[in-house]
C-alpha cells in the first residue's frame, strides 16, 4: 500500500501546476499534500472521502480539497475492470504560488482568507461552478502569461462563500506519517471491498494489527468518525448509486450493500441523506 504523504510533482516550467488526468481509475490511495486542490470531474464516478466527509462524485462535479486534507477519489468497481476511463482537470496551488509577495499586493490581499478557509474542503455548486468549469477548461490549454491571468481569475471566482458547500467538519489537518498512511490505506481498501457484508470490529482491528479498543480510538482520532459510521457512509453511497441505476427492490439493495435488515437500512440511510431510500429514488 502507498502511504499518505504525497508530493505534487513540479516541472520547473510553470508557476501554476495544472494536471490533466485520464486513466482507468483515479489515484487509488488515501493521501494528503500541502497544496490546495481544485478538481473538475470530467468523466468518473465513485465515492469521495475527504476528512470526515463521505459522498458520491460524478461527471461535472467540482471540488476544493484543503491543504493537508486526507482524501481519496475512489472509483466505482467498473473502473477497475477497465470498462470505463476516468478523466479530471486539477489545479494545485497555495499561498506561495506566484510568490508570497504577490498576494500581499493591495489588489490581491482579499484572496488570502480563502487559503485558510478552505482547509475542510468544498463542493462548488451553482453559478460559481459553471464559471469555474469554463475557466478550468481554458487554463488547461493556456500557456505563459495567459495561464497566470486565468489562474488569478480562477481565485477571484472562488472567493466568497456563496455556492461553496463545506465538505468536512475537520479543518485542522495534521501531516500523517508513513506508518499511519500505510495502515489507514489498508483499512480503507478492506472497507471498500468488503462493505457489502458484515464486518466485525475484531476483524478490521486485526487488519490494523491492533486490539479492538485501540483501533476504535485510533480510527476516530485519524478520521473524525467511528468505524461503523465510516462503513455505513460507504454503504449508503453505494446504495444511492444502486437506487438510481437498478430496478431491484429497496430491501434487496439494502441487503446487497451490507445492511442486515430493511428497518436498519431505512434508519441509517435517512440519518446520512436526510431522506428514506424510497424518497431518494423518487426525487432523483
Amino acid at each position: 500500500m502507498k502511504v499518505i504523504p504525497f508530493q505534487i510533482p513540479k516541472t520547473g516550467k510553470d508557476a501554476v501546476r495544472v494536471q490533466l488526468e485520464q486513466n482507468k481509475h483515479l489515484y487509488n490511495h488515501l493521501h494528503q499534500h500541502h497544496e490546495i486542490q481544485l478538481t473538475l470531474i470530467l468523466s468518473s464516478e465513485g465515492i469521495l472521502v475527504a476528512g470526515d466527509y463521505i459522498g458520491r462524485f460524478q461527471a461535472g462535479d467540482l471540488f476544493v480539497i484543503g491543504s493537508n486534507q486526507p482524501h481519496i477519489f475512489r472509483n466505482d468497481p467498473v473502473y477497475f475492470k477497465g470498462r470505463k476511463k476516468a478523466s479530471t482537470i486539477t489545479v494545485f496551488f497555495d499561498e506561495t504560488t506566484l510568490g508570497t509577495g504577490f498576494w500581499k499586493a493591495p489588489e490581491l490581499i482579499s484572496f488570502l482568507p480563502f487559503f485558510q478557509q478552505s482547509q475542510g474542503g468544498f463542493q462548488v455548486i451553482g453559478k460559481k461552478k459553471e464559471c469555474i468549469k469554463e475557466t478550468l477548461n481554458q487554463i488547461a490549454e493556456a500557456v505563459g502569461l495567459e495561464k497566470i491571468v486565468l489562474f488569478v481569475r480562477l481565485l477571484h471566482e472562488l472567493a466568497g462563500k456563496k455556492d461553496l458547500k463545506p465538505l468536512s467538519a475537520i479543518t485542522l489537518q495534521k501531516s500523517i506519517n508513513a506508518v499511519d498512511g500505510s495502515r489507514l490505506n489498508s483499512i480503507l481498501e478492506f472497507s471498500f471491498k468488503e462493505s457489502h457484508r458484515a464486518i466485525t470490529l475484531e476483524e478490521v482491528a486485526a487488519k490494523a494489527n491492533m486490539t479492538k479498543t485501540a483501533f476504535c480510538k485510533y480510527f476516530k482520532t485519524r478520521t473524525g468518525k467511528t468505524f461503523s459510521g465510516f462503513l455505513n457512509g460507504i454503504r449508503v453511497n453505494n446504495a444511492c448509486k444502486a437506487l438510481l441505476e437498478s430496478d431491484e427492490s429497496i430491501a434487496t439493495i439494502g441487503y446487497q450493500t451490507g445492511f442486515n435488515n430493511l428497518s436498519n437500512f431505512n434508519r441509517i440511510f435517512k440519518s446520512v441523506t436526510g431522506t428514506t431510500p424510497k424518497g431518494y429514488r423518487s426525487i432523483n
